[in-house]
């Protein structure tokens, strides 16, 4: 789901950064935060961070240390992206095992989909191994597959999210996308 969020951050400025008049610009201390927010990545209560879409306000600078470096207190707003258990969710396949399918989903690397969670499937083993239905539906790598959000957990040593999925309901399963192999009659 995605989310409009309100954060506060103390963003870090280098001393070389400051101009002729001894000032730093707004788009110096936007530069830094981004980068900051690139290096966090996400967080467990906000999500992945997409986008800051609005400063809200600089705080006074304070010098940090001998180095000259300055801190300013950014307030700003920023979108989010957080998977949450029974949401639907749309996500590519990334890898193929006997166990189950792996999916990545926007910003989310893992999303696990078990071969018990999609009961009308069954594994193909070989070079290209599939899950094939009992209507002849196909997962394979690349295909874009609708599943419902079961469990999340976050992962703070990577600052990722883990999605447990399922396809075993109406309307889940693999999506055809415009431009899909499909037979056109």
């Amino acid at each position: 789901m995605f989310f409009e969020v309100e954060l506060q951050r103390d963003v870090k400025v280098h001393a070389r950064n400051l101009n002729n008049n001894r000032l730093v610009s707004r788009r110096t201390i936007l530069s830094c935060l981004l980068k900051d927010l690139f290096k966090e990545k996400a967080s467990e209560d906000h999500g992945y961070f997409l986008a800051v879409t609005s400063l809200k306000s600089i705080g006074k600078a304070e010098i940090m240390d001998e180095s000259g470096n300055i801190v300013f207190t950014v307030v700003f707003t920023c979108r989010t992206f957080k998977p949450l258990k029974g949401e639907v969710l749309q996500g590519v396949v990334r890898y193929i095992s006997q166990y189950g399918v792996f999916l990545r989903c926007g910003p989310v690397r893992n999303a696990f989909l078990s071969a018990w969670k999609m009961s009308n499937y069954h594994y193909i083993p070989g070079a290209k191994p599939v899950f094939l239905s009992n209507e002849l539906s196909k997962i394979e790598k690349g295909v874009v597959v609708c599943f419902l959000v079961l469990a999340v957990r976050w992962m703070n040593a990577s600052r990722d999210f883990e999605v447990l999925a399922s396809i075993d309901a109406d309307s889940l399963g693999p999506v055809s996308l415009p431009g899909s192999d499909e037979l056109d009659l």
